[in-house]
C-alpha cells in the first residue's frame, strides 16, 4: 500500500528555505508516511527547481500567487491525505507519530502549534496568541501547517486562488472542525524582527478583520506587498 501522505510547499525563490526545511520532510518518507513530496512553484528565478529535482520532489511550475499554486499542488497529488507547509516552517522531531495519531480522526483537519525561531517575550507572546485565534476560532495560518483528507479538502472547496489570506478562507470553510496537534512548528522571525514584532503583528491582524468584514484579497495584497516595501526602505 501506497504511503498516505503527499506533503504540498509553495515557493517562490525559496532555495535557503527549502534547503533547511526538508531533511524534517523527509523523516516522513523513511517512516513510511510520506508518499511524495510537491513543490508548487510561482516563478523562482534562484535554484528552487533545482533542489526540489536533486530531492526527488515533484517540481510544479505556473503563476505566482500561494492561493493558485495550493490549489495547484493540491490537485495533483496523489496522497490520501494532504500536509500543507510552507517553505519557512520547520516539523518538529517527532511529528510522523503526531501525524499518525491525527490521522485516527479522518473527519477533522488538523493544524501544529506555532512557535518562532527567535527568543524573547514578543515571539512567546504572538505565537501564544496564534495558538490562542487557533484553539478558540478554529483559524490557524499557513505557517502552522495544515494536514486533512483529500475529501475533507475537496468538500470545502480546496484553496481558493486568491493571492492572500488563502489560508483563512480555507480555514472558514472547513468551519469548527480543525484541531490543534500536540506539537510546535517553528517558523522564521525575519520579517517580524526586521518590521518590529508589535507592527507586524498589529499588521497581520488588521489583514484579517478587513479580509472577515469583505476586503477584497487583491487589495489587501497590494496593501501587503506596498508596506514590506515601505518596511525594507527603512
Amino acid at each position: 500500500m501506497p504511503a498516505p501522505v503527499s506533503v504540498v510547499i509553495p515557493t517562490l525563490d525559496a532555495e535557503p528555505a527549502l534547503k533547511e526545511m526538508l531533511p524534517g520532510v523527509f523523516d516522513g518518507v523513511a517512516a513510511g508516511l510520506v508518499r511524495e513530496v510537491i513543490v508548487t512553484d510561482g516563478g523562482s528565478t534562484d535554484d528552487t527547481e533545482a533542489l526540489a529535482e536533486a530531492v526527488g520532489a515533484r517540481f510544479i511550475p505556473g503563476p505566482a500567487g500561494r492561493g493558485g499554486q495550493l490549489r495547484r499542488g493540491c490537485a495533483a497529488a496523489r496522497g490520501a491525505w494532504l500536509l500543507i507547509l510552507h517553505a519557512d516552517t520547520h516539523l518538529p522531531p517527532g511529528w510522523v507519530e503526531n501525524v499518525r495519531a491525527a490521522m485516527a480522526s479522518p473527519d477533522l483537519a488538523h493544524a501544529f502549534r506555532l512557535s518562532f525561531r527567535a527568543s524573547g517575550a514578543a515571539p512567546r507572546i504572538v505565537a501564544g496568541w496564534a495558538n490562542l485565534r487557533s484553539r478558540l476560532f478554529r483559524l490557524p495560518y499557513g505557517d502552522q501547517g495544515l494536514l486533512l483528507t483529500r475529501g475533507r479538502y475537496e468538500a470545502a472547496g480546496g484553496f481558493p486562488e486568491i493571492p492572500l489570506m488563502e489560508d483563512v478562507a480555507l480555514a472558514r470553510a472547513l468551519g469548527r472542525g480543525i484541531r490543534l496537534m500536540p506539537a510546535n512548528v517553528s517558523t522564521s522571525a525575519a520579517r517580524y524582527e526586521a518590521e518590529g514584532w508589535l507592527r507586524r503583528g498589529s499588521r497581520n491582524l488588521s489583514n484579517l478583520v478587513r479580509y472577515r468584514c469583505g476586503a477584497p484579497p487583491e487589495q489587501l495584497a497590494r496593501r501587503y506587498a506596498s508596506e514590506d516595501e515601505s518596511a525594507s526602505l527603512n
